[in-house]
């Protein structure tokens, strides 16, 4: 068996941080023709859609750096097509970026930038 895909794992450990901090998870990895969202997730009154960005370094930056501007709009679209597919209404819509870096020893860092953009 091959091993886990980085970007998998780094969802996986987004996941289970995000559960330990009270989110509830109600879809990953959902997909439409125009692309995938990483997390979708219900944080009392709000809904938070959640981009997943892991590395094994930060030769190129931070994780979390690398979610543009050109990637902030495609995920507010997709945001749109999941809400257009679900029956899920919240006051309040949020985007929030997890950065994953795993490290070859110890823990992985993980940084959740809540309201990192709207």
């Amino acid at each position: 068996m091959p091993p886990p895909r980085l970007g998998d794992h780094g969802e996986r450990i987004a996941a289970d941080y995000l559960t330990d901090a009270g989110l509830r998870v109600l879809d990953r990895n959902w997909r439409c023709r125009e692309g995938e969202l990483d997390i979708v997730a219900r944080d009392d009154g709000a809904l938070v859609f959640c981009e997943v960005k892991t590395r094994r370094g930060l030769g190129y930056g931070h994780p979390a750096e690398s979610v543009t501007p050109a990637k902030q709009r495609r995920i507010r679209l997709l945001a749109q097509r999941w809400l257009a597919a679900h029956d899920e209404h919240a006051p309040e819509i949020r985007f929030d970026v997890v950065g994953v870096l795993v490290r070859r020893a110890g823990p992985p860092d993980v940084t959740h930038l809540r309201a990192a953009f709207s």
